[in-house]
């Protein structure tokens, strides 16, 4: 079978013979079956499909063909940062970032990662992110952050924030109305959400911000759940107000009682697991298991490349890995043993691709393939690699036996952007050059003493950071010990973190 090297505008592609995992509400796979992409679409799907002449042929024999993955909370911005804070906690994370060098950032540090973690995602086979992007300090960063994600070829939806500057105050700015109505415009492959996050003051400082997204008719993304930062308050506080909507996204979720839950659940929101982050910062157990019991949607996230991986192959194995880890745990706990497991690989899977859409509200084009929906979708086959065979349980070998290196073919909206393991049309060494001038400027503003000490910290005297909004002085006796209230002094405590 012929392998093109070339895939021109409006030019069909058939994929042939692979494995398919339409993610159907059945959790179908399809034996040695083909998907035909004509335009932006899915035309036909199934065995020895008939195309129209001149359509691009790619041999998937021996692969696995799924729809693109979603994440639904990456903060794009940081990719610059890569790995810089393996060692930190989420109190280093928020000292760095919220309160000392976050504003170090330029609009042209802001496109470069942005530029960076977009051709990531989809070299990953992730062909849609919603970059949380809470960096944008001005209008100026945030044009650029768009200027990113419209250049790179995937799907995107800017969640706009800016962790300087309270909720209220940005999204109240007329800079920022102007930026919506000259960014925003309805397209396709640019989605728009608020992302900001509820401390549980009292006095419900974020609520105007909650009214502008009403007004502007655009969901909210929101860091709930995080232990020392946002909690069960926070769900009180919005459902009170009546800002649970069933587009709200509520990132981690780690850290709430049964009643928030059950808020989450009645009022139809969907919970974004990053377990990665939640693993290793801090915000919680990965709540796959309480959010199960709750019947909540969930999605998928890998949160930041300033610790962890770009990809959902990562996110899958180890949500699957934390959710059963819990499970085993408990029963060992009470003297039993599990013997059966009740959260399985086909619904990670699902997670990963027909949980983002519906979390993003694209349900309806998006997460599955099914003739008619989008063409986004990903050829998992790598013919160099001894692991990439047998193919007995489709679903198990995409969550503990693929990775980021087998992806071999992407499609966004019909379009190839990577083909036989290559990116397509994209100037990685410039990319390169702008991500080595924003290390150069952030080095160069830190002082080299400061730079080498934030990647490599201290281990804190103290664990807390008990309010890293700094526009309230709100602080939460229910997530602290006694020893760490006296909040006044909170930023020079964390600072010497």
């Amino acid at each position: 079978m012929s392998q093109p090297t070339e895939f021109g505008p409006g030019r069909p592609v058939v994929l042939r013979g692979g494995t398919v995992l339409p993610m159907d509400g059945a959790h179908q796979v399809l034996a040695r079956a083909d998907v035909l992409v004509v335009d932006d679409r899915i035309a036909a799907i199934g065995p020895d499909l008939p195309v129209p002449d001149g359509t691009a042929e790619i041999d998937a024999t021996g692969g696995i063909v799924m729809p693109g993955m979603i994440d639904t909370h990456r903060h794009m911005w940081q990719t610059a940062m890569r790995g810089y804070g393996a060692d930190w906690t989420l109190s280093q994370y928020f000292v760095w970032y919220y309160l000392e060098h976050g504003k170090l950032f330029r609009p042209e540090d802001v496109h470069a990662g942005n530029t960076l973690a977009a051709i990531e995602a989809i070299d990953a086979g992730v062909t849609t992110v919603v970059d949380w992007s809470h960096g944008l300090q001005t209008v100026d960063h945030a044009d650029a952050a768009v200027d990113a994600l419209r250049s790179v070829p995937g799907r995107f939806v800017l969640a706009y924030g800016n962790i300087q500057q309270a909720p209220a105050e940005w999204t109240a700015a007329p800079e920022f109305r102007d930026f919506v109505r000259r960014r925003i415009t309805g397209d396709d492959m640019l989605g728009f959400q608020l992302a900001f996050d509820v401390t549980g003051d009292p006095a419900f400082p974020e609520k105007p911000a909650f009214e502008v997204a009403r007004e502007l008719g655009v969901a909210v993304t929101t860091h709930a759940g995080v232990w020392g930062a946002t909690g069960d308050e926070s769900i009180r506080l919005m459902h009170e107000n009546g800002f649970m909507t069933p587009e709200t996204v509520y990132v981690h979720a780690a850290s709430l009682s049964a009643d928030s839950y059950h808020r989450i659940a009645a009022t139809g929101g969907s919970i974004s697991v990053s377990t990665e982050s939640e693993q290793s910062a801090g915000q919680g157990y990965p709540p796959t298991w309480a959010i199960r019991a709750h019947d909540i949607p969930v999605s998928l996230s890998m949160d930041t490349s300033v610790w962890w991986s770009g990809d959902l192959f990562t996110a899958m194995r180890t949500t699957l890995g934390a959710d059963r880890s819990r499970l085993h745990m408990e029963a060992h706990a009470k003297g039993d043993t599990v013997t059966h497991c009740g959260l399985r690989a086909d619904q990670i899977v699902d997670w990963a691709t027909r949980g983002g859409a519906r979390a993003i509200g694209r349900g309806d084009d998006l997460g599955s393939l099914e003739v008619g929906r989008k063409a986004d979708l990903v050829l998992i086959k790598n013919e160099h690699s001894p692991v990439s065979f047998p193919l007995l349980n489709p679903y198990g070998h995409v969550v503990f036996q693929a990775q980021r290196g087998d992806v071999h073919t992407v499609l966004v909206d019909g379009r190839v952007v990577k083909y036989e393991h290559r990116l397509v049309g994209i100037d990685l060494p410039a990319v390169r050059r702008d991500i080595e001038r924003t290390v150069d400027h952030l080095r160069s503003a830190m002082g080299e003493e400061t730079w080498e000490k934030g990647m490599n910290p201290d281990i804190p005297e103290t664990t807390i950071l008990d309010n890293p909004y700094t526009y309230t002085e709100y602080h939460s006796a229910s997530t602290h010990s006694a020893s760490n209230h006296g909040a006044s002094n909170h930023g020079a405590s964390t600072r010497g973190a």
